[in-house]
């Protein structure tokens, strides 16, 4: 795999990664609270059609952002189309976050499994069946909605990232350190992935040190957001925003037909 030669020099994505233009944004509000005991509840989008709408747009930069890298056009398709469909969920994040799209939600009217059990029970019919989970790494598109606290952990993660104020060049750093993940099953070229995200880390380090001298925490505060994306599962960012507009469809062949076509 040429990817993978000696003394191959990983500098390129120092400057390719940095293409994409932030326009000036009116600054975050505070971060909105939850209360715990109602977690489980399902909720839905107040204006599905706009938000969504808004997140497939941020989808379709993102993959943009993601092939104008000249390391990641380096390596083989199947290289490729792994690193996508493992981080495809914690880019459109980062991406929401950075175009700041707010996310409106309310309860759902859907009945909860206790009371379609209760009722069930009263009409003297058998309880629902519990629906099978989903393949680990493969998000298909299911029949639930997500819950309170699913969408909690996503207005948490984008109010973190509002409250930090990140710039162009932060979020570009955060993108290429999710995107070179050298840690997936099957990469073949595992040492050249390694290196880009260890470039993309050490770039962050830099640039925070230059720019903010005076907060030293800062860029702990930014893995922080790291770790935040970590928890959110992908199968309720496909649930959230491209079902209802799309309905049931596989992410992995609508992620391998952008991938493949020229945006």
């Amino acid at each position: 795999c040429r990817c993978c030669a000696e003394g191959r020099r990983h500098s390129s994505i120092l400057y390719s990664i940095l293409r994409s233009e932030e326009r000036a944004l009116p600054p975050a509000g505070p971060a909105p609270r939850g209360c715990p005991c109602g977690s489980r509840r399902r909720v839905a989008l107040r204006s599905p059609q706009v938000a969504c709408k808004a997140a497939s747009a941020v989808l379709v930069k993102t993959l943009r952002f993601v092939q104008n890298v000249p390391c990641f056009q380096e390596l083989p398709l199947e290289e490729q189309l792994l690193l996508v469909r493992s981080c495809w969920a914690p880019l459109l994040l980062l991406g929401l976050a950075q175009d700041r799209v707010h996310l409106e939600t309310v309860e759902s009217a859907e009945p909860s499994m206790l009371q379609r059990i209760l009722t069930a029970r009263q009409q003297g019919e058998q309880p629902p069946p519990r629906a099978p989970a989903p393949a680990p790494g493969r998000p298909q598109l299911g029949p639930h909605l997500p819950s309170a606290g699913e969408i909690q952990a996503i207005k948490g993660f984008l109010a973190k990232c509002w409250s930090l104020d990140i710039s162009t060049k932060e979020y570009a750093y955060l993108k290429g350190t999710v995107l070179f993940n050298p840690d997936l099953p099957g990469l073949q070229c595992t040492q050249y992935i390694e290196g880009l995200q260890r470039e993309a880390q050490q770039a962050l380090n830099e640039h925070v040190r230059l720019i903010h001298r005076g907060d030293e925490a800062r860029f702990a505060k930014l893995n922080v957001v790291l770790s935040l994306l970590r928890s959110i599962n992908a199968n309720v960012i496909a649930e959230l925003f491209f079902r209802p507009i799309i309905g049931a469809v596989n992410m992995d062949d609508m992620l391998l037909e952008m991938l493949c076509a020229k945006l």
